[in-house]
């Protein structure tokens, strides 16, 4: 028998409340059948309440000397409890990611605003450059012009 312990779901609709127990792995979530209640997990409760998470921390040691594991979240409720060292626990899902042809979109409209951004600084290069050599250019046509006039005599 392979023993857990995890979150068990009660409270109302929309207003969840878990208790921690411990359980065979193999029992459904609420199936009733567990071995021991070890705590309590009421997020509804704000992040910083001492009611929000309540453990019992002597039952919790024994079940855990015993072979029981702690599902991804009872670890994290044991790791701000000093009872276990805090481990980075594997993202499971990709969900939070976009999908695979929002992401090319992104991607594409990123390369077309960095082609117009290199186009526009070529643009601007090649004018600078312009008005540069416009600007030399008259000042070495205004004495030729002078010379090319006629001469009063």
């Amino acid at each position: 028998m392979a023993t857990v312990i995890r979150l068990a779901r009660f409270g109302a609709k929309k207003r969840p409340y878990y208790h921690i127990v411990v359980t065979d792995s193999r029992n459904a979530r609420n199936s009733g059948n567990v071995l021991e209640t070890v705590g309590k997990y009421d997020p509804m409760q704000p992040k910083d309440s001492d009611k929000r998470v309540v453990l019992k921390i002597e039952e919790v040691k024994a079940w855990m000397a015993k072979g029981a594991k702690p599902s991804d979240r009872v670890y994290k409720f044991l790791a701000n409890a000093g009872l276990v060292e805090k481990k980075a626990v594997p993202v499971q899902t990709k969900k939070h990611l976009q999908s695979e042809k929002t992401q090319m979109k992104i991607k594409d409209k990123a390369a077309k605003q960095a082609k117009i951004a290199e186009e526009k600084a070529a643009a601007e290069a090649a004018a600078k450059e312009a008005e540069a050599a416009a600007a030399a250019a008259p000042a070495e046509e205004a004495p030729a012009e002078s010379a090319d006039a006629p001469v009063a005599e």
